[in-house]
């Protein structure tokens, strides 16, 4: 129980989970490529590693938080498994939102190689982690989330169990299109009633008390209003999701036609170089898209 929670990947997302773990009296371990980042951790009271060999071994637990299924897929086939050998019984926490399919697939390479893994995608922008009010998204065995139990407490207020492997990141993609529809839908209500002669903030207000409630008006409402898209998910995050919910869509045979005009809004942030802001910067590309 002393050992400690090693985290690969410490951008906006990985640095919350491990100052949540801290916090927790949790010892922590990380990497990234990204010396900055490496050095944030120190900052923050963890320790950094210079390689995912180095990290791995001594670790209880495994967190993955890197940005896209290629890197999980190569942070676990070309770095874990080959430093942990077979039968380690290592914990790995996959926290990345990824293509369920490939995510289930690649599960299956490895588990019979000894390492217990769980799919666990999380709900909530960094921000809302950061407070404590993020919500996992599990898919695998049970018994491996009772295992690391103390961490999922101190990571998040709330856990689902979902289903096997993948289960996690498809129920992940769903929740999300919804999430993106509704800062969409407040990204341009908010232009709509400011272009009707409506101060924007005393607007908010009156939306947050009315039917068209959504908790976006409390994360992403101010940010909007305010201008301020300093990242807590950004855009070209955003936009990575929307591609794997078209993919899984098309596969299903579904068409998700305000998806649709949601991808062409976050394509369009990009080509403003708008990618690294936070995704409350649609707002920008409603303002622009005129009559």
């Amino acid at each position: 129980m002393n050992a400690p929670v090693a985290i690969i990947g410490l951008g906006l997302m990985g640095e919350v989970y491990a100052q949540r773990l801290i916090d927790a009296e949790i010892p922590v371990t990380g990497f990234d490529i990204d010396p900055a980042r490496r050095a944030r951790l120190d900052e923050i009271g963890g320790r950094s590693a210079s390689s995912i060999a180095e990290l791995v071994k001594p670790a209880r637990c495994i967190i993955i938080a890197v940005f896209n299924t290629e890197q999980v897929e190569d942070v676990v086939e070309k770095h874990l498994l080959p430093t942990l050998g077979e039968g380690s019984g290592k914990i790995v926490l996959c926290m990345s939102t990824c293509d369920p399919d490939r995510v289930a697939a690649l599960a299956k390479r490895v588990i019979p190689r000894g390492v217990r893994y769980l799919d666990v995608p999380v709900s909530g922008t960094s921000d809302q982690v950061r407070r404590g009010d993020g919500v996992a998204l599990i898919g695998g065995d049970t018994s491996i989330a009772h295992d690391v139990k103390d961490i999922l407490n101190a990571l998040f207020a709330r856990r689902f169990h979902v289903g096997k492997v993948g289960d996690g990141g498809r129920a992940k993609l769903a929740v999300n299109l919804i999430l993106g529809l509704n800062r969409l839908a407040l990204a341009e209500g908010l232009v709509f009633a400011e272009r009707l002669g409506l101060d924007p903030t005393g607007f908010l207000e009156v939306a947050r008390g009315s039917a068209s409630y959504s908790q976006v008006m409390e994360t992403k409402g101010p940010k909007m209003v305010r201008g301020d898209f300093s990242a807590e998910g950004r855009v070209k995050q955003t936009l990575k999701d929307v591609r794997l919910m078209l993919d899984q869509a098309a596969a299903s045979g579904q068409k998700l036609s305000m998806l649709d005009v949601h991808a062409d809004v976050l394509e369009a942030c990009v080509r403003a170089g708008e990618a690294d802001l936070d995704n409350s910067a649609v707002i920008n590309e409603v303002r622009r898209r005129k009559k």
